[in-house]
C-alpha cells in the first residue's frame, strides 16, 4: 500500500467564549459551526457521525485515535453523515480493516464534513464541563481568531431550534418484517438499527416523515406506535408532533418513544423538558432499572431532558434513573398503554444491556392483540 501523506493545512477551533485552538485539517477544506459537544464512546465513530440526532452539532471525540478502521456503508446509522464538523486528538489517514471501502478522509471529503486534528480533546472537555455547552466554529479557510470567535458567538443556539424536519425522510415508507405487528414508527430522525431491531422481532414498520397529516397516519390502522430520537429542541418539535402523539394515545394502543420521542410524550403529559449543562453523549452511561434494581450500562446522546420538577405522579411514573446525576432516563405513563427511555437501547455498536425495551413494546402489542 502506497504510504497516505497527511493533510497539513492549518485548521482552528473557536469557541464563543473566545477560547481558540489550533491544529490540522481533516476531512473537507472549510469552515462549520455549531453546538459543540463530546462523546466517550472509544468505538463506533462512524455511527455517531451518522446519528440524526447529531445534526448540527460539532462532534469531540475524547477517545484520542480516531480513523483507524475506516469506513464501510453498513455501518451508517442514515443516509448521510449528520454531524456539522468533527474534532479529535489524532487523526489515522490510513485504516487497518479488511472489511471497509475507504479511509475516514475520504468518508468526510465525500461527505463535506469539516474537521480539526492534533487538539487536546482532555483539556477542551474539562473546559466544556466547567463552562457548559457552547457553540463553536471550526475553519481551514479563515484564520483570524477575532472573526472566529464573533461567527461562534453569532451561531444559532439549540435551545429553540427545530431540526426534525432536516433530518426526516421525504415520503412514507413501509419497511417489510414478518408482518406480526404493524408499527407506525415516525421519523424525527429514527436511527437504521432502531428500524432493525423492530424487523428483527416480527414487525413490519410504516415510517411516517415527521410531519404528516393525520388520515395518512390513520389509514395505516398500527397495532402500535413508535416516537424516534432526533435532533433539536423538543418543544420546537412539539408544536406539530403532538397531533401524532395524541391520535395514538387516543387510539389505545402501544406507544414506545426513544430520545426524542421519550420527551415528546412526556411532554403530551403536560410535564417539561429542559436543556442540560453539558448533556449524556457516549456508550458507558449508567442507568438504574427501578422495578427490576439492575444497572443497565447505556448509549446515551441528549441535550434535553425531562425536567424532574414537573413529574406529576398521576400521569407517569419513572422507571430509570441516570446514576450519574439522577436525571429521569425512562416514564411509564398512566393515562395510555405507553412507556418511554431518554437513551438508546438500540445503539450500534453499543451496549446491549437494554435490548429488552423493544421486548417489552412487542409484549404490550401481543397483549391487545
Amino acid at each position: 500500500m502506497t504510504p497516505v501523506m497527511p493533510n497539513t493545512t492549518p485548521a482552528k477551533l473557536a469557541l464563543s467564549d473566545g477560547t481558540v485552538v489550533k491544529g490540522r485539517a481533516v476531512g473537507h477544506i472549510g469552515t462549520t459551526g455549531g453546538e459543540l459537544c463530546f462523546n466517550t464512546s472509544m468505538t463506533g465513530y462512524q455511527e455517531i457521525f451518522t446519528d440524526p440526532s447529531y445534526y448540527g452539532q460539532l462532534m469531540m471525540m475524547t477517545y484520542p485515535h480516531i480513523g483507524n478502521y475506516g469506513t464501510q456503508p453498513r455501518d451508517d446509522e442514515a443516509r448521510k453523515v449528520m454531524v456539522a464538523g468533527i474534532i479529535c486528538r489524532a487523526f489515522s489517514d490510513e485504516y487497518s480493516n479488511p472489511m471497509a471501502d475507504r479511509s475516514l478522509q475520504e468518508y468526510l471529503e465525500d461527505n463535506k464534513i469539516t474537521g480539526i486534528s492534533g487538539v487536546d480533546t482532555r483539556k477542551l472537555v474539562r473546559h466544556v464541563r466547567e463552562k457548559g455547552v457552547m457553540n463553536a466554529v471550526i475553519s481551514s479557510t479563515e484564520m483570524d481568531d477575532e472573526k472566529l470567535v464573533r461567527m461562534a458567538k453569532d451561531w444559532d443556539d439549540m435551545e429553540g431550534l427545530e431540526l426534525a424536519t432536516k433530518v426526516t425522510r421525504s415520503e412514507a415508507q413501509t419497511v417489510n418484517g414478518k408482518d406480526d405487528f404493524r408499527v407506525a414508527a415516525f421519523d424525527y430522525g429514527i436511527k437504521q438499527n432502531i428500524i432493525n431491531n423492530l424487523n428483527q422481532r416480527g414487525c413490519t414498520l410504516r415510517v411516517f416523515p415527521a410531519k404528516t397529516p393525520l388520515e395518512e397516519i390513520k389509514a395505516w390502522e398500527a397495532d402500535g406506535y413508535f416516537f424516534s430520537n432526533g435532533p433539536g429542541d423538543p418543544t420546537a418539535t412539539a408544536e406539530y408532533a403532538m397531533e401524532a402523539v395524541n391520535y395514538a394515545k387516543e387510539s389505545g394502543k402501544p406507544m414506545f418513544g426513544i430520545c426524542l420521542g421519550h420527551q415528546l410524550m412526556a411532554l403530551s403529559e403536560g410535564l417539561k423538558t429542559t436543556k442540560m449543562f453539558v448533556g449524556h453523549r457516549g456508550a458507558n452511561q449508567p442507568v438504574k432499572n427501578l422495578k427490576t434494581g439492575l444497572v443497565e450500562i447505556s448509549t446515551q446522546n441528549h441535550g434535553f431532558a425531562v425536567d424532574e420538577d414537573s413529574l406529576d405522579e398521576k400521569v407517569a411514573e419513572v422507571t430509570h434513573i441516570n446514576l450519574n446525576d439522577g436525571t429521569i432516563e425512562g416514564l411509564k405513563f398512566k393515562n395510555f398503554p405507553g412507556f418511554s427511555v431518554q437513551y438508546h437501547p438500540e445503539a450500534s455498536p453499543g451496549p446491549h444491556d437494554s435490548a429488552y425495551l423493544f421486548d417489552q413494546f412487542i409484549d404490550m402489542m401481543k397483549e391487545q392483540k
